[in-house]
């Protein structure tokens, strides 16, 4: 369980309230969402956010739902928090908060009032867009409980204003249903129909977006709470023609059942590990054709290729899903197209962009039947697999291909960015990384690899593969190592502009912390140099991950913060990257090196930022503050994998 206490000194702790933010999945790429103050900080954040397509086609909905209690002296005091254009943070109820924690995964808020107090629990209904919110008397009453519900109907990446259109609004039983899209269901209720305008997102103003929108206040419910144990709670669901959903407070009881199967099914060695395979659970998704996916990262992440297998193994062979996860393998296989795995669909058409995406899916396969012993599954995919190392040898989209010289892989074309670091300002890679990649190749060579092993328990004749594999590992260990002491990042990478009769290519030895592939797969090309890795970890290593960039390097920028062009050249710049802890706790087993402190700093952010999981980036430089999704897969599948 996550806690988080304010009592009498919560006045002025409004920032801290703010800047933790919840998540509760709906298992379909949807959710809800918002911060332990009650702030919308995002225009992401809403109590019913509904998934469209794919996961990152999202809807958002009912946006707040804010409480206040009518006193049996008259009073009316509000428990909600909304912040507007105008600088005002009203009302301020986060002042009366008490308590906030996350049990079985569920927030729940506790509010006092002189001796009334007040608990909010949410859930969603799992395999569906609904959502249950149970206000409870503890103690104290009777009293009066008003919910104002503040909705919209738009694009999560966008806003709403009050200069379009009216939301329409249709009346039902109990609500109504608003813009045909969503159903609200509760006690008492009595419809408004206007415009809050000048909503304020602080979080989208310091990424240097646009923060504001306008909410159309739909009317709100009523009831009253007479002695400890009464409850009145409200439903929203995505309007469709299933049955209604259970009652709100089932609705919680049957997630909170959930959960706690979710970790019981993860055997966990404690608490920490315990929230992690939790944190996991709200990546792994059934799009809308039910096939099982992974949502990179919540709020506006959908499914990437590169970070789905990243995280294969931490999602799903660490936390019982192996059955899942073979799904997931084979829906993923039925996408290749000459050799290469489809990136993503978040850009509303499938792409074939990347260049370790595909390597990836090989480990991915590989460990799942190393550790599941699903044979059947290799045998299955082989001939895909063998067909993706044909089409690196002959040579396929952005310039991918074997070098016959020596059995390395290199890439790219102008303009393209194949690598994680993908960042792109204004068009232009900031990291473009053309040629030989280090990490690149560490995945080819323990892709080769393999595959060899699957066509060998399959009895197929893996001579072949065996030649290429020990060919690219020869020139890896030849090539790779700098005189700096740790490896290339790149070798033979387009030079930059020389003067006439300067060099066309060069070997790039920035430290970076790819290298650490090299290290840390199962075949990895190189058995981990002590002073090699100790170097890197001594240049990258934060409590929260490592640096993309070591700060002694040029273009070190040690803030991921501003507007896009800002954030993205800082990206892969010496921005910390939580997941690479992972393959450096690997390596560092490895090369013998202490790993018992490794995790301290990941284990305290999980209750500061994205609470129970791991963010996507933080600051490069001290206090490596964290930026990016507060919700990130591979960064909590890495953890969980390399901790355990």
């Amino acid at each position: 369980m996550i806690e988080i206490r304010f009592g009498s000194q919560v006045c002025g702790e409004l920032t801290s309230a703010a800047s933790r933010e919840w998540l509760v999945p709906d298992g379909l790429g949807g959710y809800a969402m918002g911060t332990v103050a009650g702030l919308r900080t995002r225009r992401y954040h809403g109590l019913l956010v509904v998934p469209g397509e794919t996961p990152a086609s999202r809807k958002v909905g009912l946006a707040s739902l804010d409480p206040a209690v009518l006193l049996p002296s008259g009073a009316r005091v509000r428990l909600g928090a909304h912040e507007w254009a105008s600088g005002d943070v009203d009302p301020r109820g986060f002042e009366l908060l008490e308590r906030f924690d996350l049990t079985d995964g569920l927030p729940r808020w506790r509010w006092r009032v002189g001796d009334v107090v007040i608990e909010r629990e949410l859930a969603m209904l799992p395999g569906r867009s609904c959502v249950a919110v149970v206000h409870r008397l503890i103690s104290g009453g009777p009293v009066e409980l008003e919910l104002a519900a503040a909705c919209t109907w738009r694009d999560a990446h966008g806003e709403r204003r009050a200069d379009g259109p009216p939301l329409r609004m249709d009346p039902v039983d109990g609500g109504a249903v608003i813009e045909g899209a969503y159903r609200l269901s509760g006690p008492g209720w009595t419809p408004q129909g206007h415009w809050w305008r000048g909503a304020y997102h602080r979080e989208e103003a310091a990424r240097g977006l646009h923060p504001e929108e306008d909410l159309w206040y739909a009317g709100q419910f009523r009831d009253t709470l007479r002695q400890p144990g009464d409850t009145v709670s409200v439903l929203a669901w995505a309007h469709d023609p299933a049955p209604a959903p259970p009652p709100a407070t089932e609705v919680v009881a049957a997630a909170r059942r959930r959960n706690r199967e979710v970790v019981a099914s993860a055997k966990p060695a404690d608490d920490v590990e315990a929230t992690l395979a939790l944190a996991a659970d709200a990546f792994v998704v059934r799009t809308n054709d039910a096939a099982v996916d992974v949502v990179a990262g919540y709020p506006w992440f959908g499914a990437w290729s590169r970070d789905t297998m990243i995280s294969y193994e931490g999602l799903f062979l660490c936390t019982g899903r192996a059955d899942l996860g073979r799904e997931l393998l084979r829906s993923y296989a039925a996408t290749l197209s000459e050799g290469m795995l489809a990136n993503t669909a978040d850009t509303g058409r499938v792409e074939y962009n990347t260049v370790d995406g595909t390597l990836w899916f090989l480990h991915a396969v590989s460990r799942h039947v190393t550790v599941t012993g699903d044979t059947d599954l290799g045998d299955e995919l082989l001939p895909a697999l063998r067909g993706v190392v044909d089409a690196h040898l002959a040579g396929t989209r952005y310039g991918i291909a074997v070098d016959p010289a020596d059995g390395l892989l290199t890439s790219g074309t102008p303009g393209a960015a194949l690598t994680w670091m993908d960042a792109r300002v204004y068009g232009v890679p900031v990291t473009p990384r053309h040629g030989k990649p280090v990490e690149v190749n560490a995945l080819w060579i323990n892709g080769v690899a393999g595959v060899a092993e699957l066509a060998e328990l399959a009895g197929q004749d893996a001579d072949g593969l065996h030649r290429l594999h020990e060919q690219a590992v020869k020139a890896f260990r030849q090539r790779f190592p700098a005189p700096a002491g740790w490896l290339h990042d790149v070798l033979d990478a387009p030079a930059p502009a020389y003067p006439l009769g300067g060099a066309a290519f060069h070997d790039d030895d920035l430290l970076r912390p790819n290298q650490l592939l090299a290290w840390s797969l199962p075949n990895a090309p190189l058995a981990p140099d002590p002073r090699a890795v100790g170097l890197v970890g001594a240049a990258l290593l934060t409590p929260l991950g490592l640096r993309s960039l070591s700060p002694e390097c040029p273009g070190y920028l040690g803030g991921h913060r501003g507007g896009p062009a800002e954030r993205d050249g800082a990206y892969h710049q010496g921005t910390v990257w939580p997941w690479l802890i992972g393959p450096y706790a690997d390596a560092a087993r490895r090369a013998g090196l202490p790993v018992g402190e490794l995790f301290v700093g990941l284990e305290a952010h999980l209750s500061e930022y994205g609470l129970g999981s791991v963010s996507e980036t933080a600051d490069g430089s001290a206090p490596h503050t964290a930026t990016g999704c507060p919700f990130q897969a591979w960064s909590v599948a890495e953890m969980l994998r390399a901790r355990r």
